[in-house]
C-alpha cells in the first residue's frame, strides 16, 4: 500500500502496520518520518530495537531474517530497522526481503522499517520492492522543488510559531530564504531552527513576524546545486537562477566539463526531438524515442514548438566552441575563462527558452 508523506501522520494515529518502507533522496524527510514511526512504536510497546545496515557484497542477510523472527527475553515486541544505503539489496537481500514481507502479514510482535534512498526504475520494479509494497506500507519522499520551497519554508516557520510579513515583503523574504538553501533541505531545516533561537516568538503576535533584515542577517548561504537541476532551470528560462547556479557549481568544485556536458546534451536532445517532429512524428512519440521523461518532458513540450531548427543549430555550434574552451582552447569573440563561457552559453539557451514561454503578443513586439 502506498501512502503520500502528508498522509503518514494521520495513518500512524489510526494504528501501526507491521511493515513500512521509506524511500527517497531527501534525507531529512525520510528521517523525520522514521522518527515519527519509532515514537509511535515505542508508545505501542515495541521496546526493543534492532538496526541492520546492509552494505557491501558480503553482508549477512541471514542475521536480518533471524532478528525478524525472534524476540529477546526482555521484550514482548521489537522493531527491526533495515537500512540499505545503495538501494540495491542484491540477490540474497532480495530473497530475504520478500520472505520478511510475507512474514509481516498478521505479525503483531515485530515491526519492520526499511529505509532506502531514491530508487531507480529497475529497483522500483523489482520483485523484492513489489513484495514490500504489497504486504506493507511504502512512502516515497520526493525532492522539494525550487518553486515549492518558499511554501515549505513558510510551513516550517509556522510550526515553530513564526511567520514572515504579509504581502510582497513576505514573499520577497521567502524567495531570498529559498535562494540561500536551495538543494540543501537539511541545512534549510537547521537555518529555520536557528531563526527560532535568534528571534524567539513572545507573547505578542508581532514578535512572531520575521522581517527581511532578520532573515538576511541570520540565514547562511548553504545552497547546493547539481547539473540536472541546472538543466531544468535553463529550459525554464530562469536566467537569474541559472547564473547563480553556475556560480554555485563553480564554488563547489564541480567540473566545467560536466556542466558543459549537461548543457550540450540538452541542446543535442532538443535538436533530435525537433528533427523528429519535422519528420512527422507526434510530440509524445518523439519524446519517448529520445528518452525524454518527467520534468524535462513538460519543458520540451512547452519550448520546442516555438524554437526553430536554425536556432538549435546555432546553439549546437556555440556548445561546440565552449567544449574547446573548457578544454583549454581559445575561440574568437568568446571569453577565455571556461566558467564565463558556460555562463554565456547558458544565458543564450535561457534567452531562447524564455522567449518561448512569453505571450504571443510580447514575442511579436520583441521581434
Amino acid at each position: 500500500m502506498q501512502l503520500a508523506p502528508a498522509q503518514l501522520p494521520e495513518h500512524v494515529k489510526r494504528g501501526l502496520k507491521s511493515l513500512y518502507t521509506l524511500h527517497g533522496d531527501e534525507t531529512l524527510l525520510v528521517q523525520e518520518a522514521a522518527d515519527a514511526l519509532r515514537e509511535a512504536a515505542r508508545l505501542q510497546g515495541y521496546t526493543e530495537r534492532v538496526v541492520h545496515t546492509a552494505t557491501g557484497a558480503h553482508f549477512d542477510w541471514s542475521e536480518v531474517l533471524a532478528s525478524g523472527g525472534s524476540l529477546s527475553l526482555f521484550a514482548d515486541k521489537q522493531m527491526v530497522e533495515i537500512r540499505i544505503p545503495s538501494g540495491k539489496p542484491g540477490k540474497d537481500g532480495s530473497v530475504t526481503l520478500q520472505q520478511l514481507a510475507e512474514r509481516a502479514q498478521g505479525n503483531d510482535t515485530t515491526l519492520i522499517l526499511l529505509m532506502l534512498p531514491r530508487l531507480d526504475s529497475l529497483a522500483a520494479k523489482g520483485a523484492w520492492f513489489g513484495a514490500l509494497d504489497r504486504f506493507g506500507v511504502t512512502v516515497k519522499f520526493e525532492s522539494i522543488e525550487r518553486r515549492a520551497l518558499p511554501l515549505w519554508i513558510a510551513q516550517r516557520l509556522q510550526r515553530q510559531g513564526q511567520r514572515v510579513a504579509e504581502g510582497e515583503e513576505g514573499q520577497r523574504t521567502l524567495q531570498f530564504f529559498a535562494d540561500r538553501v536551495e538543494g540543501n533541505l537539511l541545512a534549510a531545516h537547521q537555518e529555520i531552527q536557528k531563526l527560532r533561537l535568534l528571534y524567539p516568538p513572545g507573547a505578542d503576535d508581532a514578535s512572531a513576524v520575521l522581517s527581511f533584515d532578520q532573515v538576511e542577517n541570520a540565514v547562511l548561504d548553504v545552497a547546493r546545486y547539481d547539473v540536472f537541476k541546472l538543466s531544468e532551470a535553463v529550459l525554464g528560462g530562469q536566467a537569474v537562477r541559472v547564473a547563480r547556479m553556475i556560480d554555485g557549481l563553480q564554488s563547489e568544485g564541480v567540473s566545467e566539463v560536466l556542466v558543459h556536458w549537461a548543457l550540450a546534451e540538452d541542446i543535442r536532445s532538443m535538436k533530435r526531438v525537433k528533427d523528429a517532429l519535422q519528420a512527422g512524428r507526434p510530440m509524445p512519440m518523439a519524446l519517448r524515442e529520445n528518452r525524454v521523461w518527467g520534468v524535462k518532458e513538460k519543458l520540451y513540450e512547452r519550448v520546442l514548438p516555438h524554437i526553430s531548427s536554425s536556432t538549435l543549430a546555432s546553439l549546437l555550434q556555440a556548445a561546440h566552441k565552449v567544449d574547446g574552451l573548457v578544454k583549454g582552447l581559445k575561440q574568437p569573440d568568446w571569453p577565455t575563462d571556461g566558467w564565463q563561457a558556460l555562463q554565456r552559453l547558458a544565458g543564450m539557451m535561457c534567452m531562447e527558452c524564455m522567449e518561448c514561454v512569453l505571450p504571443v503578443s510580447v514575442r511579436g513586439a520583441r521581434n
